[in-house]
């Protein structure tokens, strides 16, 4: 005869997830990946101050807002400087060592013009940590160049051309290095990862807001119609960029290189990152792109030997 048995199942309490689906972003946004990673990493006991750009128009069209936490938008430049004020006021109700304050920002609020407001930040020493979402251009506003603009890229004002001039490559200035610069000022935890390795990037958040000081994160988040990639393939391109060298794992504390993502045996060339992208389609069909192409991968073996990767 049957017997009748009672099941039980065992379910593991969901995390609470601290950014709501139902955002206006891409369908595969690497940015959405990252801050969404960044956020749940965080928890509720964190004031968030966001700078204009795709995070902020995509997450927050009044009246709705997609964060399940704190959030202020000012304008482009000044997050750093309302994380600051926000900072002071905790400070003066005692509830500074609580709640983490974090100001965040794509890279042309970070690279360019939010500049100067972050690095009056980090020379106060604040105990603050900036996020970074990284893809390389204003992609907000039609993918104009940025500080952060990598060699070859074409962008609505870098555009390639067909000509010999080096105006025909597309953007011919190099990115800004502001890990370096982050370092310059003494930050005392300063890590770089990728859309690519979410794992890596919870552990940076969690390990920066425990480290007492300032802390610079610095995140490549792939744009799916800016660099004109598949909306599957934003993780994909992600970890390509960290294999090959030119967009390292990168982590400092008090100014030492301490942890790096070591690139594997058989590491993908820099062509194999860049043949993804629409936006270096141009430098596979010239001579002169594919002079370019040999620059760009001088540029990930010079990383790969000066961090050991």
């Amino acid at each position: 005869m049957p017997t009748n048995t009672t099941k039980t199942t065992t379910r593991r309490k969901a995390t609470q997830e601290m950014l709501s689906p139902g955002h206006r972003a891409c369908a595969g946004c690497g940015q959405m990946v990252a801050a969404r990673t960044v956020v749940n990493a965080l928890g509720p006991d964190t004031i968030i101050a966001n700078s204009t750009g795709c995070l902020e128009v995509t997450t927050s069209p009044y009246p709705m807002s997609s964060w399940r936490m704190p959030w202020i938008h000012s304008v482009f430049e000044n997050s750093a400087a309302i994380a600051s004020g926000i900072l002071a006021g905790l400070k003066q109700k005692g509830l500074d060592k609580k709640i983490k304050v974090v100001a965040q920002g794509g890279d042309g609020g970070t690279f360019d013009i939010g500049f100067g407001l972050i690095s009056g930040m980090w020379e106060r020493n604040e105990n603050i940590l900036f996020v970074c979402y990284d893809n390389e251009a204003y992609s907000n506003t039609g993918m104009q160049a940025s500080g952060a603009t990598p060699w070859g890229s074409s962008t609505t004002t870098t555009p390639a051309g067909d000509g010999p001039t080096i105006d025909a490559i597309g953007s011919h200035q190099h990115k800004k290095n502001m890990v370096d610069i982050a370092l310059a000022h003494r930050v005392k935890y300063v890590a770089q990862s990728t859309a690519g390795y979410i794992e890596d990037i919870e552990a940076k958040v969690k390990k920066a807001v425990e480290i007492e000081g300032p802390a610079y994160i610095q995140i490549l988040t792939p744009c799916i119609p800016g660099w004109k990639i598949q909306p599957d393939e934003a993780m994909k391109v992600g970890r390509l960029a960290a294999q090959s060298g030119l967009y390292p794992l990168l982590e400092y504390e008090n100014g030492v290189l301490t942890k790096v993502l070591k690139t594997p045996t058989e590491r993908p060339s820099a062509e194999e990152y860049l043949k993804l992208q629409g936006r270096f389609a141009h430098l596979f069909k010239t001579e002169q792109g594919k002079e370019q192409l040999k620059l760009i991968q001088q540029i990930a073996d010079a990383n790969i030997e000066r961090y050991g990767l």
